[in-house]
């Protein structure tokens, strides 16, 4: 899935793409880190049955991107 696949069908609150924007911003990720990130945080969205993306999978996600890059 690509860049505007990922944009499209996975919609996340303005106030949980700042919380995205910011971790990526603050650990120099890029954009690929980014769209990839996205990618998990729907995954751990569908695993906890909820149909919105909230700030609480967007910070579980960083927090296995950390793991992935430091392990």
């Amino acid at each position: 899935m690509g860049p505007r696949q990922v944009k499209s069908y996975y919609p996340v609150e303005a106030e949980s793409l700042k919380l995205l924007e910011m971790a990526v911003d603050k650990l120099k990720l890029s954009a690929r880190a980014f769209d990839r990130i996205l990618k998990v945080v729907r995954t751990a969205a569908d695993l906890a049955g909820e149909d919105d993306i909230r700030a609480l999978h967007i910070s579980e996600a960083i927090q296995y991107r950390m793991m992935d890059k430091y392990y």
